[in-house]
């Protein structure tokens, strides 16, 4: 089945000021590069449906939620943190990432397209239960994974990152719900120096030193993430979908290249193939050279449309 891409327009209004490394910039470069290449054709596009108020307070809670609206100004910028900041579109490009999620994990689970990938930002994997932080405000992929545990065929889920930035925020949601495993790779010591110690039987911690060569992220893949993926046998695999580990990456030292990006989609889409029907959602993360990103995610939409 086709896979599908989500995506709209509205999460490209989002802005953080013209120097911030998380900028429209990347879903455009992204868009460019799967039309230039004709592989956008081949896939199922959907435009996102905002969350709700209830499915973004399953991840957070309401004060989270009713703290950023209050933050939003109505002209400008308004800075969270110092990484963190809100513009008049910042919300409504949010809850379209959120949404995107959800419209993901329902194609998905109800068998319309075997896998998804979603073309968003803000991104998400940082965002805590009560925190915006890492340039992120709700958590896209725990927002997803929570709706499909709502499911009557989901018992378990299995969320893996391989963004460079650990997905500390993924984390803090999950860390006491052990019918979620967790598997993460990420530069190490580096932000967000949270969470990355946590002792949790459903949290598998794989960092990586600086300029760690591909050798070393593919054998904690192999050797790490697919036998503890392997035992707990989820009925879906969500994946947070960072490329900021990339060579040519300025936010980051490691050194994958699309080759690497590549492998890892395909030993994600052969393990869902055995334990749940192929079923992947991948949600967009980091990335922050428009040119790399755009050639990372073609090579990870490649494999998961089956070319």
């Amino acid at each position: 089945m086709t896979t599908a891409f989500i995506s709209h327009a509205d999460c490209c209004l989002h802005n953080m000021g013209p120097e911030h490394p998380e900028s429209p910039l990347r879903l455009l470069a992204i868009r460019k590069v799967l039309e230039r290449t004709g592989l956008m054709q081949e896939l199922a596009e959907y435009s996102a449906i905002p969350a709700s108020t209830l499915q973004i307070e399953q991840a957070h809670s309401r004060q989270h939620r009713t703290g950023l609206e209050r933050q939003q100004p109505e002209a400008g910028i308004f800075h969270a943190d110092d990484d963190t900041a809100l513009c008049p579109y910042t919300l409504n490009a949010a809850t379209l990432a959120a949404g995107a999620s959800i419209q993901a994990t329902d194609l998905v689970l109800s068998g319309a397209r075997t896998n998804a990938f979603c073309s968003i930002r803000p991104p998400g994997h940082h965002a805590e239960q009560n925190l915006a932080m890492g340039f992120c405000f709700y958590n896209n992929v725990a927002i997803g994974a929570l709706h499909a545990l709502q499911q009557p065929s989901v018992q378990r889920v299995a969320i893996v990152d391989f963004d460079v930035h650990y997905g500390n925020g993924t984390v803090d949601i999950f860390k006491d719900r052990p019918e979620v495993l967790v598997c993460s790779t990420f530069q190490h010591p580096y932000y967000p120096e949270r969470y990355q110690d946590i002792q949790r039987d459903n949290i598998l911690n794989c960092p990586l030193p600086a300029y760690s060569k591909p050798a070393l992220f593919r054998h904690a893949l192999e050797d790490r993430w697919l036998p503890a993926l392997q035992a707990h046998k989820p009925d879906i695999i969500f994946i947070s979908a960072g490329f900021d580990a990339h060579q040519e990456d300025p936010m980051a030292d490691l050194e994958l290249t699309e080759d690497d990006y590549r492998w890892a989609t395909q030993l994600l889409t052969d393990l869902a193939r055995q334990c749940c029907n192929g079923r992947i959602v991948s949600v967009l993360e980091g990335g922050y050279n428009p040119v790399a990103l755009g050639f990372s995610v073609q090579a990870h939409l490649e494999v998961l449309a089956g070319y």
